[in-house]
């Protein structure tokens, strides 16, 4: 039976898994080999990164094992493109219930999947949605968006916000440094997912290979929506590349200069104290949300100036998916 969770479209049997080993079938019907098995973390939304959704609100981070890509560079390779059959650490097997009442025991107002790739876990996702809801936790995702035409309606019907992983913009790029035949599914994916979900949209640069296609994913971004918040990342390679040099953060800013005139919010980050990370309003170039740059450890939110997401000087609407969400001290009224 073929698969229709991704683009491989791999053929499955009870004893043939697939490229991403997390789906089999029985009795006629496609299954998950390892149904509700998670990892789970606490993170701030910022450092996923969103950057346009519940902004200083703090999330559940969860993921599963396996993988649709081989990326040459994975930071995640310890748990994404590990056997899902043999891998034991960090994964805790977990009923939705129990999932979502950890979020809410640990004060967490949304839960996000991102560390692999939630087409390999869309039933147990579904399952999740459903519990999720009726605890009013929103949910949000990480994509590499090599999902099928039908699996993307069901990732957007799962998740309420979702960042696409857009790794280069040619098919030559993704076949040497990703494993797969054409980059077209993805860009088909990022139209689709941008006209009915909140979407950002994250590019991590490897230097001299795919940072002359900046422009180009520019000029792609702004075609669909001049407000798409874009996160170029200065990726630290890991797993098959780790010698490989680290980025020049000059070189790269030099490179997003046009891209800035494209789109109306570029970030550059994955290093201690970018410039980079604020957002100015489109109208009148005020610097309505400060971040803090924090490297790998991610970032976090300084000062959100713009309540009701509007520009407190020129009254410019920012492009924002819910409003702010205070720390949980000043929720409860305490200093």
């Amino acid at each position: 039976m073929q698969c229709s969770f991704c683009e491989w479209r791999c053929e499955l049997s009870a004893d043939s898994h697939g490229v991403c080993r997390m789906y089999y079938v029985d009795r006629e019907e496609i299954r998950e080999r390892f149904p509700n098995r998670w990892s789970y973390a606490v993170s701030r939304v910022e450092s996923l990164p969103f950057y346009h959704a519940y902004p200083g609100s703090r999330s559940l981070t969860i993921g599963t094992t396996g993988c649709n890509f081989k990326c040459r560079y994975c930071s995640n390779a310890y748990i994404a493109l590990q056997d899902p059959d043999t891998l034991k650490e960090h994964i805790y097997s977990m009923t939705p219930e129990e999932l979502v009442g950890m979020a809410q025991k640990l004060n967490c107002h949304n839960i996000v999947f991102n560390v692999n790739e939630p087409t390999v876990s869309l039933p147990a996702l579904l399952k999740l949605r459903e519990i999720a809801q009726k605890a009013g936790l929103p949910m949000g995702c990480l994509t590499n968006g090599y999902g099928t035409e039908e699996s993307t309606e069901l990732l957007a019907s799962i998740f309420d916000f979702i960042n696409v992983g857009l790794k280069g913009f040619t098919s030559k790029f993704y076949r040497e440094y990703i494993g797969v035949k054409k980059a077209d599914p993805i860009l088909r994916n990022i139209r689709r997912l941008a006209g009915i979900r909140h979407v950002e949209v994250t590019t991590p640069v490897i230097q001299d290979v795919n940072d002359c296609e900046l422009d180009e994913i520019a000029k792609f971004l702004a075609s669909i929506d001049p407000e798409i918040p874009w996160h170029i990342f200065r990726l630290l390679p890991e797993y098959e590349m780790k010698g490989a040099e680290y980025p020049s953060i000059e070189l790269i800013s030099l490179a997003l200069e046009s891209a800035r005139k494209k789109l109306r919010y570029v970030y550059f980050h994955n290093f201690v104290g970018s410039d980079w990370v604020n957002t100015a309003c489109p109208g009148c170039g005020m610097e309505v949300i400060e971040r803090l740059s924090l490297g790998c450890g991610g970032d976090k939110l300084d000062y959100f100036h713009c309540q009701d997401n509007q520009c407190p000087k020129c009254g410019n609407g920012i492009k924002m998916y819910g409003g702010y969400v205070p720390p949980l001290k000043e929720r409860m009224g305490t200093a």
